[in-house]
């Protein structure tokens, strides 16, 4: 007998062939700098509860910390976190999930959205096939027996898959199913309780008004991105969903004047910064801060700094905590 070899079925249909708006690509890998960033608490296991004891933080250091950027693996649609994407059995999910997974791999714009180039893991648990990471579907990494259906059982579940999404700095798409009873509230449709979506740092609900139809709609919740309804249509002979309409502009997020400052300070010859906020300060005349406002505004703004315009930032603490800045990507 000879022995079958199972080989990972090729998806050149999906998004290669389909027509997209003609836009710049984004060509940035996305980085690891959200993973660094992520110790904090495991650094210092007398207040992360590691003990057994409550963790604790206090107000000083709340004020003091980082918060970790959040990089877009589709700008203004999909960030990294944990999401669940939800859709009644074959309404088109899993051609949907290729469709995204082409694209970050390839790093091309997603109907209107730009795209950056990033590695893709697919766990497609519902065929025989494995291809951001995408679990299809979540009842297929359910724990067995137990109260499945509870809400401490479906927070739970997420909060353990948001873990690990966060531990890492990737994004972990979650493909699961909608309940047949219909709602005004296309939320309340997600198979199981609100603790699904409580625990999730967003979701996507699929749906179709007729299960026949090639066009369905998409609404997009979630903390980084802006709340959306998209409409978008089935392409049977390529296997792939088109971009119709949007109900509402994307949202754009307006600039910000310390962000502005810092840009124009770095220059081309300085790419990297050291020092106080005070000292800082003296370097941004315009701003009318103190030196503690700069330091807290920094340590909640510094993901559209990393973002829109490519400057880490960090701070060392010490009896004069120090700001880090450094260019990682060419001044625009």
């Amino acid at each position: 007998m000879t022995e079958k070899k199972k080989s990972t079925a090729p998806v050149s249909s999906v998004g290669a062939d389909g027509e997209q708006p003609i836009m710049k690509n984004h060509t940035e890998i996305i980085a690891n700098e959200t993973a660094k960033n992520n110790l904090q608490a495991t650094n210092c296991p007398e207040k992360s509860g590691q003990g057994g004891g409550l963790q604790t933080v206090s107000m000083t250091e709340l004020y003091d910390t980082v918060y970790p950027p959040r990089t877009p693996v589709v700008d203004g649609f999909l960030y990294g976190g944990t999401y669940l994407f939800v859709g009644a059995p074959k309404v088109g999910k899993s051609f949907f999930m290729g469709q995204l997974a082409y694209h970050v791999a390839m790093g091309l714009p997603l109907w209107n959205y730009p795209v950056r180039k990033g590695t893709v893991l697919y766990l497609a648990l519902e065929d025989d096939y494995a291809r951001l990471i995408i679990i299809d579907t979540l009842q297929k990494v359910r724990e067995v027996g137990g109260d499945r259906y509870s809400y401490s059982s479906d927070y739970e579940i997420v909060t353990k898959l948001k873990s690990f999404s966060d531990k890492y700095g990737v994004c972990l798409l979650v493909v699961h199913h909608t309940r047949k009873l219909e709602s005004e509230d296309s939320f309340d449709m997600i198979s199981g309780t609100n603790g699904l979506l409580g625990a999730a740092d967003g979701a996507f609900i699929m749906h179709k008004k007729k299960q026949t139809d090639n066009t369905a709609v998409m609404d997009i919740v979630g903390r980084d991105q802006p709340d959306q309804e998209l409409t978008i249509e089935f392409d049977r002979e390529q296997c792939i969903w088109k971009f119709q309409k949007a109900e509402t502009e994307l949202w754009k997020q307006p600039p910000n004047p310390l962000l502005e400052a810092i840009n124009e300070f770095l220059t081309e010859e300085m790419q990297e910064w050291e020092g106080t906020a005070t000292e800082l300060l003296k370097q941004l005349p315009d701003m009318q801060l103190s030196a503690n406002v700069l330091s807290r505004r920094l340590n909640v703004v510094n993901s559209q700094l990393f973002n829109d315009y490519g400057i880490f930032y960090d701070n060392k603490p010490g009896h004069e905590r120090k700001i880090i800045l450094k260019r990682l990507e060419p001044k625009t």
